[in-house]
């Protein structure tokens, strides 16, 4: 009855006896005591910083996920429940219409919500475990949603490439793209997708360096109009040097791949999430995270 209890419950095996105890040996009552024992346990760990965690990636169909899931420890995050958390809330998403965080937590999960879920999962890990954030594409016809997951779920990428014509080869130029994308950190998808305000700023600053020279200012006009493309090359993914050919950007890259497969290939949209960026972050050493595990 203990090793049931356990195995449905996650609970430890002296929490297990001491609610059947209370229970008078009613499996489901006891079940019921752990619950909400677990759930006030994991209601106190709600307030601790989460930095570490997993980006995870689902396709399926004409549907793509990103979703950033964090925990307190990566030596959590590489646990089985973790990993299964992750992987089971990214499919719950592909089938979702919720447009932020909010509203994904009150989205039903097989009878109870997805918070609700949540908390079970703080209870069983002992963690806390936070919903960071998630993208979800529908992709129109012709096009193609392509992933890629790096180091484990530290970088998430995801890319919709449209081609003008069906052909087997979008599928690896997507993924050639998305790992492009985990490694060349591009801002925007073109230059016109620039924003005014980090085109005043870049101009800004680039002007006070060419005025430094102390250049004429027909000069510096030149100098900072030189700079500005730089940054359009390092900012912006079309214009930026491909990795795996630095030769040609991969708008290049994209045109040369169209015409090898017969086709014309065009990146829409795409998302980069590292994970925990702009989250402060613990300092425990991977000692601490055992032992913090194991109380």
């Amino acid at each position: 009855m203990v090793k049931e209890l356990r195995e449905q419950t996650g609970a430890g095996m002296m929490d297990v006896k001491r609610a059947l105890t209370e229970a008078g040996g009613n499996m489901e009552e006891a079940r019921t005591i752990l619950r909400k024992k677990g759930l006030a346990a994991a209601t106190k760990k709600a307030g601790r910083i989460t930095s570490e965690g997993a980006v995870q990636a689902y396709t399926s169909g004409n549907v793509g996920v990103l979703v950033e899931i964090n925990c307190e420890t990566d030596f959590v995050a590489r646990t089985d429940q973790f990993r299964q958390f992750a992987d089971d809330l990214a499919k719950l998403i592909a089938k979702s219409k919720a447009n932020s965080v909010d509203q994904l937590s009150s989205e039903a999960w097989n009878g109870e919500t997805v918070a609700q879920k949540t908390q079970h999962v703080i209870a069983k890990i002992g963690e806390n475990v936070t919903i960071r954030r998630f993208q979800r594409f529908e992709a129109p016809a012709g096009a193609t949603i392509g992933t890629y997951i790096h180091a484990g779920g530290k970088i998430g990428v995801m890319v919709e490439l449209v081609a003008n014509n069906k052909n087997d080869r979008a599928q690896e130029v997507a993924r050639d793209v998305a790992m492009h994308v985990a490694a060349a950190e591009p801002r925007f998808l073109r230059r016109e997708d620039v924003t005014q305000k980090d085109l005043d700023s870049e101009r800004e600053i680039a002007r006070e360096q060419a005025l430094k020279s102390g250049k004429p200012e027909n000069i510096v006009e030149k100098m900072v109009t030189g700079k500005i493309e730089k940054f359009y090359g390092e900012a912006c993914l079309l214009e930026q040097p491909y990795i795996r050919n630095d030769k040609q950007n991969v708008s290049d890259y994209l045109k040369s791949a169209g015409k090898e497969a017969g086709c014309a290939y065009t990146v829409t949209r795409f998302v980069r999430y590292k994970l925990g960026e702009g989250i402060e972050k613990r300092g425990d050493d991977f000692a601490a995270e055992v032992m913090t595990y194991l109380k």
